[in-house]
């Protein structure tokens, strides 16, 4: 009988990028700039990577579709490495590879990097969805945009629980304003000028309601991890663990779209979170949850996933915005780097890079946006477009905790 993976997995080593407008550099030069921090934090030589995964959807970086690029630019022994993409959840995909492989004892020591360059792929913002999902989309929706699907998902929340637009307004722009005021205190985030709810309402409209500061920007960036068994690690000489409590993945089977979707919640995360949750061994997630990155690609996209992660009651995600339940000193602090919102959206780096502030949080090394003795924290993607979706949750914590 399946057990899952708590505690099976440690997370040695962590390393990102600067995230931004990186037009002197690559994919590889990215890839290397991250590597590099994080072979340093593990203590570890090249030779000791057993096995690698890149988590890359666009950017082909010069190799067609395979993992050519990550070996080549980071000189890895001639071992295993396989390409991943799922969308958004593409960084953490490959994180995924890592960690299974090594709960499987398939290895003892493995890398999971993500990448991504998409201010060269042409386009002002992520492509339309018709270059996404080909012709078969082209029919079903015509000239559909991101802004305009999570618009639609924003009136869809305050239809269903008969909320004045404004009010929703009001709280999208408490949860902008905040992950802007974490964002600017973090040196790697791309975008660091903290900005004001009033500056939030007052910005130009991109898809009503949804204004300019709604939206997460476009950027370049890297990140990746090391990960090892927790006996391993030990040897090692680490000391004060980070582990994986649990690892979900759930994928639309489209039914949603066709018949029961009420246009306000995604049915992926709460599968996911739910069975993440069990596994992790997690009662009350409210409670026992210390922090947490969602995807908040859109500020109305991380509001109903604080509700899709059981972490507020459906309809009181507002509420609970208002209150500060979500700020840096509240009592489930969310997007505690900045988020989407401040480091943009290099789809196959950002899983990792939300992982990779869980793990300077756990480790206490977090600087100015240091939370007071976390415990568990949790990291979720959600990809494709907000019909028909990909869902991943990755839940890390102190090992044993």
């Amino acid at each position: 009988m399946a057990t899952g993976i708590r505690d099976k997995v440690a997370i040695i080593g962590m390393g990102c990028t600067k995230f931004g407008e990186r037009w002197n550099d690559g994919s590889e030069e990215l890839m290397v700039e991250a590597f590099q921090e994080c072979l340093e934090d593990a203590g570890l030589e090249r030779k000791d990577i057993q096995a690698a995964w890149l988590g890359n959807c666009f950017d082909e970086a010069g190799a067609g579709k395979s993992a050519l690029p990550a070996s080549m630019s980071l000189r890895l022994p001639n071992i295993s490495v396989t390409r991943v993409e799922n969308y958004c959840a593409s960084g953490t995909e490959a994180f995924r590879g890592a960690v299974y492989a090594v709960a499987s004892g398939a290895c003892d020591i493995a890398l999971a990097i993500g990448v991504e360059k998409l201010k060269d792929i042409g386009y002002g913002g992520l492509p339309e969805f018709n270059s996404l999902m080909g012709v078969v989309n082209q029919l079903w929706m015509a000239n559909m945009t991101a802004p305009g699907a999570f618009a639609m998902l924003a009136t869809g929340y305050a239809a269903k629980y008969g909320l004045d637009i404004d009010e929703v307004r009001k709280a999208l722009a408490h949860v902008s304003s905040k992950s802007h005021a974490n964002g600017a205190l973090n040196p790697k985030a791309h975008l660091r000028k903290a900005v004001t709810e009033e500056q939030v309402l007052n910005a130009p409209q991109i898809a009503y309601p949804l204004g300019l500061f709604d939206c997460c920007g476009v950027s370049d960036g890297s990140a990746c991890a090391i990960v090892t068994t927790p006996e391993i690690a030990k040897s090692l000489g680490k000391k004060d663990l980070v582990s994986v409590k649990a690892l979900q993945l759930s994928l639309s089977n489209g039914t949603e779209f066709a018949y029961d979707w009420d246009g306000a919640h995604f049915i992926t995360t709460s599968k996911a979170s739910t069975a993440a949750y069990k596994e992790a061994g997690i009662k009350n997630p409210r409670e026992e949850i210390s922090m947490m990155e969602v995807h908040d690609c859109f500020s109305i996209t991380e509001l109903v996933t604080m509700e899709d992660l059981h972490i507020s009651e459906r309809g009181q995600a507002p509420r609970d915005v208002m209150n500060g339940f979500y700020d840096l000193d509240g009592g489930v602090p969310c997007q505690v780097d900045g988020g989407l919102k401040c480091f943009g959206h290099p789809i196959g780096a950002s899983g990792l890079r939300m992982l990779y502030e869980m793990y300077l949080q756990l480790h206490g090394r977090a600087g100015d946006r240091q939370l007071k003795d976390p415990k568990i924290g949790l990291t979720h993607n959600l990809g494709g477009f907000p019909f028909m979706n990909v869902c991943s949750i990755a839940i890390v914590g102190k090992y044993g905790a």
